[in-house]
């Protein structure tokens, strides 16, 4: 069984000492240039997503062949609706601390931007993206504002007993359960450690603008370093529980489920999804005169580097353009190819983290024994046809 990777929290919490000590595998040279990658002819893939067959679901996706900004314009970022698209008025909206906390509170919106603004720059990536086969476009990047998380929490005094912070959002919609059909709010939840991370924003901002309201108006839950689905929109309540909850989103939907071999036994294992995991992707190949370059992102922790594969030929270090050295945002990142053979080519791409680990082969076993398609952050191969 591979070992699980490193997290960027435990990265973060044992320290820089505890990082000169792990044993890594780096890119060799990775170089850095601080600029907007060279544009010109985009030469299209000849893979394509297929008809997305959910529209009222998956509202927006990316397209990878128009990547041509760091920052992804609200307009243009991704947009995923598990119910209904609820309506908030600003100066009605309330939010709600309570549970097992000393100090119930009902938070304006005013209330909030009158406290502490903090802002982060954070790809928010949806677990299933590049899962599905019309799906290959749930990422974006954004500057978040809001206030920190953490202090709320604490001023509300959260008991001994309390373990467990749940995000209640004002999105809900019928649920099959069991022979019951019964109407769930969209809830969220995680351990009372991980949500006091000071990184956690409530947040009414989105690259300077007031939250769209498809995008979560007027506040919404931002976790630098989660996926999506943890970045509860519509956020009306936080509640404070002493045990797990186990929602539709957190114990039945968004749960990863692995086939591992255990002593000569099949063993199944459920997860929820959690913390990102670290991807690259190939976004399009341009062309200027008889020169092409091929540009990406990568992402889901510090980027150390990125390697490229053409046609199966070695790896060889790609340059790392606008986001280096970013904690929490992608990675643009260019590879000059010069002139290729005409005819089909194939284009691979791997991450590799600040703490060494590498983005996995598709065939790696933690991915093959996976029979969901959340967490997908299995290496990516695109077709191009050089004429």
């Amino acid at each position: 069984m591979t070992p699980m990777p490193i997290s960027r929290r435990t990265l973060l919490q044992q320290g820089s000492a505890a990082v000169a000590g792990l044993s890594v595998l780096r890119v060799a040279g990775p170089t850095y240039a601080f600029q907007t990658p060279v544009t010109g002819e985009v030469i299209p893939w000849l893979d394509q997503p297929e008809p997305n067959p959910a529209p009222e679901a998956i509202v927006r996706q990316l397209a990878w062949e128009q990547l041509d900004s760091w920052i992804t314009p609200n307009d243009q970022f991704f947009v995923i609706k598990h119910f209904n698209e609820p309506q908030l008025n600003e100066n009605d909206w309330r939010l709600d601390i309570s549970g097992l906390v000393d100090q119930p509170m009902t938070l304006t919106l005013d209330d909030l931007k009158a406290r502490e603004r903090q802002e982060v720059t954070f790809t928010l990536e949806c677990s299933g993206n590049t899962g599905l086969p019309f799906f290959w476009g749930g990422i974006g990047n954004a500057t978040w504002a809001g206030t920190p998380l953490a202090p709320l929490l604490a001023e509300a005094g959260v008991q001994e007993e309390g373990r467990e912070v749940v995000f209640w959002g004002a999105d809900a919609g019928e649920q099959m359960w069991r022979e019951m059909t019964i109407t769930e709010q969209f809830a969220r939840s995680m351990a009372l450690q991980d949500a006091m991370n000071p990184d956690n924003l409530l947040v009414y901002e989105m690259n300077g603008e007031p939250l769209p309201n498809l995008n979560g108006f007027p506040v919404r839950l931002i976790l630098p370093g989660w996926y999506g689905i943890a970045n509860v929109k519509w956020l009306t309540r936080i509640e404070i529980l002493d045990r797990a909850y186990q929602g539709n989103f957190m114990a039945r939907d968004y749960v990863s489920i692995r086939e591992e071999e255990r002593d000569g036994e099949t063993v199944w294992t459920f997860t929820s999804v959690g913390p990102n995991r670290l991807k690259s992707a190939p976004a399009k190949v341009t062309k200027q005169g008889d020169a092409y370059q091929i540009m990406g992102a990568a992402w889901g922790d510090p980027i150390a580097g990125v390697e490229v594969q053409i046609d199966e030929e070695p790896w060889q270090p790609a340059t790392l353009t606008e986001g280096a050295g970013e904690a929490f945002a992608w990675t643009f990142w260019t590879l000059d190819w010069g002139t290729p053979s005409s005819g089909e080519h194939t284009i691979s791409s791997r991450a590799i983290a600040e703490n060494g680990e590498v983005q996995p082969a598709p065939d790696d076993p933690l991915l093959a024994g996976k029979t969901t398609y959340w967490e997908s952050n299995g290496q990516i191969t695109r077709r191009v046809q050089i004429s």
